[in-house]
């Protein structure tokens, strides 16, 4: 059986506690994560979202969101 993104991001969520917006992309072909986790927040999964700092290929700095699953 097919399933969704959502499906995909948060059995995702569920197995590794975290995911970002690279990892959803390249892991599960998800290139609209806010979008999915917004839509997991509205059926009642708590999520925290965290700013994170690092660095692209060049050297400069980026920030990013990184999705936690609150237990």
């Amino acid at each position: 059986m097919k399933q969704t993104q959502c499906q995909k991001v948060k059995r995702y969520l569920i197995e590794f506690g975290s995911i970002t917006p690279i990892q959803a992309f390249f892991d599960l072909g998800v290139m609209r994560l806010a979008a999915r986790i917004k839509e997991l927040e509205t059926t009642g999964m708590q999520i925290e979202h965290k700013r994170t700092k690092g660095y692209n290929r060049f050297g400069e700095p980026v920030w990013y969101t990184e999705y936690k699953r609150v237990a």
